[in-house]
């Protein structure tokens, strides 16, 4: 079936920042996800890392109006079942197999998967993966690596994530095969449980006010 561009592009461009989060403790996710959408970051990536994730995407998107709250670290066909039934609006992997291809194609919330080589960009045109999460970013060659594809590759548009700052997030964005980029530092574990929900908003504002 392949990826439904028109959905997961929506996500990639609500705003040039996608925040990617570990909840440790479920009660804080809304009021964290209040906070990133009136500082204009409303496509939330709550990452599976802890054993809440589910239950915070599923209290994001049930109770701050605006957020568009999707999975990341996806890995297993399993994990997309149950981010499916949690709600999620959108799924993101580090990488990309076979079988979790395969869970994407059952379903109508779309993929978006991790590509960092030029071969692995390749099979996932193949299967009808225009829109790409580029990771890690930094480790893998950075702003310059990933300009690097854009010609050959014209038909990809990335999402950088991993290790990605707002100052280098700017070298990103002015590429023209990056939609947004993904970054920790707007909440990161430590803003989150210290419950800077100020802090948060204005990293967020920063963030939103990047041009693509």
């Amino acid at each position: 079936m392949g990826q439904d561009i028109q959905k997961i592009e929506a996500v990639m461009t609500a705003a040039p920042v996608i925040p990617v989060l570990v909840i440790e403790d479920p009660k804080k996710a809304v009021p964290m996800a209040e906070a990133l959408v009136r500082g204009g970051l409303p496509a939330i990536e709550i990452t599976l890392r802890t054993p809440h994730a589910l239950e915070a995407i599923d209290a994001v998107n049930k109770h701050v109006e605006g957020a568009i709250a999707g999975a990341g670290t996806v890995l297993t066909p399993q994990q997309y079942e149950a981010t499916v039934s949690a709600g999620a609006r959108f799924v993101v992997s580090p990488g990309a197999t076979d079988t979790l291809l395969e869970a994407a194609d059952e379903h109508s919330v779309p993929l978006l998967p991790g590509a960092a080589t030029a071969s692995e960009v390749m099979k996932l045109l193949e299967r009808g993966y225009e829109r790409l999460k580029f990771f890690p970013a930094e480790q893998a060659g950075g702003a310059a690596y990933l300009k690097s594809l854009s010609s050959p590759l014209a038909a990809a548009k990335f999402c950088p994530t991993g290790g990605v700052s707002i100052d280098k997030a700017e070298d990103y964005l002015k590429l023209p095969n990056v939609l947004c980029v993904g970054g920790s530092w707007i909440a990161d574990p430590k803003a989150i449980a210290a419950e800077d929900w100020t802090g948060i908003e204005e990293r967020a504002r920063a963030a939103a006010g990047l041009s693509t």
